[in-house]
């Protein structure tokens, strides 16, 4: 088995697919990519056995075969070198030696037939998206997942396709992120909750791209298929919470600011207020919005303010500041409306601009009880 393949594009590949593979590895096998290699094509697949991702590569060959490469000991050697051809050799020796133009390197390959196969999909429903407007909705959400492994179904993102429309939804109790696409829809109504970590790999692979995505899925498993790479992952087991119940619909109290006036004015107060709790403390009144923040134990208070544009009553709202800064950090537009109706409820904030049509985005931040 022999091919020759570009040093840059090789190591570009292989550092996309390098993101599936875990530190620490229950299987040796799970250490290495996988290289399927038929004629001058060149399969690469990294597995942690949840989720499988493979690219096919061009290469210069007109041999077949299978072997399982060291991931770290290759990628490591692939960034010390500048753009050149490098010709991978399997010997019978048990190593795989690669030439460069300035010398040999020979590493230790294990047989490609221990290597998990990839799962298979059977009857799966489909639908097509663009790139970009996948890896939009990923990035809006995904820093809304909780982190509790006691409770599995809120620490993934919950995909929920219908003919009208596509929604993404993330919470952990505390937020709470509704992402919606009415200019794109399935061709059937169908809901799944995606793990983190094959997002987190799709939104940096898809940025910005203009290709289609075609994702198929099933009651167990999600496979995106776009260029020349696929993802396979396993889906998060459970049913999502009813998100829509906790949306109040009735939000009399309606505050609009300039978003970056607003972020930067919380973070500054957050600096001063207590360290466990986060608490920032929001005081509307007329055309005016008071924040402030106070740290007893240490004496430390802030309070600024800021002129925006309100209808409704007075009132006094405390949220914690590190859940509104991630919100308003992720929201692109220059203005920002919160919706409230009662101190104890949700606040809902959404943006004002910047939207593309057919794109909603609604944020709900729970308040936190105040002090007085």
């Amino acid at each position: 088995m022999k091919f020759i393949v570009s040093s840059t594009y090789l190591l570009k590949q292989l550092q996309i697919l390098g993101g599936v593979i875990n530190n620490s590895n229950t299987l040796p096998i799970l250490d290495n990519f996988l290289f399927d290699l038929n004629k001058d094509k060149l399969t690469v697949s990294a597995s942690d056995l949840e989720t499988t991702m493979s690219s096919v590569l061009n290469v210069d060959s007109d041999n077949e075969g299978t072997i399982a490469v060291p991931a770290r000991l290759l990628l490591d050697t692939l960034k010390t070198f500048p753009e050149q051809p490098l010709t991978f050799i399997v010997a019978d020796n048990n190593t795989v030696e690669i030439s460069s133009n300035h010398g040999k390197y020979a590493l230790a390959y294990a047989d490609g037939a221990e290597f998990p196969k990839a799962v298979e999909l059977s009857s799966p429903s489909s639908t097509t998206l663009l790139g970009d407007i996948l890896a939009t909705a990923i990035n809006k959400t995904i820093f809304a997942a909780g982190n509790d492994d006691l409770r599995p179904v809120m620490s993934g993102v919950f995909f929920q396709f219908t003919p009208e429309s596509l929604t993404f939804v993330a919470t952990d109790a505390h937020k709470l992120v509704k992402y919606q696409r009415e200019d794109v829809s399935a061709s059937e109504v169908a809901e799944f909750i995606m793990p983190k970590k094959p997002l987190t790999l799709l939104k940096g692979i898809l940025s910005g791209s203009e290709s289609d995505v075609l994702i198929e899925y099933n009651d167990s498993n999600a496979k995106f298929t776009f260029d020349d790479t696929e993802l396979i992952c396993r889906l998060i087991d459970g049913k999502y919470p009813n998100y829509e119940a906790v949306i109040p619909k009735e939000n009399p109290n309606k505050l609009t600011i300039a978003r970056n006036q607003f972020l930067s004015s919380v973070k500054r107060v957050s600096i001063f207020s207590n360290k466990t709790t986060h608490q920032i403390r929001l005081k509307i009144a007329g055309a005016e919005l008071n924040i402030s923040a106070e740290d007893i134990d240490y004496s430390n208070k802030a309070e600024e303010r800021l002129t925006c544009s309100y209808q409704g009553d007075d009132m006094q709202i405390g949220f914690n500041s590190r859940f509104l800064t991630e919100m308003l950090n992720n929201l692109g537009s220059d203005e920002v409306s919160l919706e409230m109706s009662l101190p104890n409820r949700a606040g809902i904030l959404t943006p004002i601009d910047g939207l593309d049509e057919g794109e909603n985005v609604t944020m709900l931040v729970m308040p936190v009880m105040l002090n007085n």
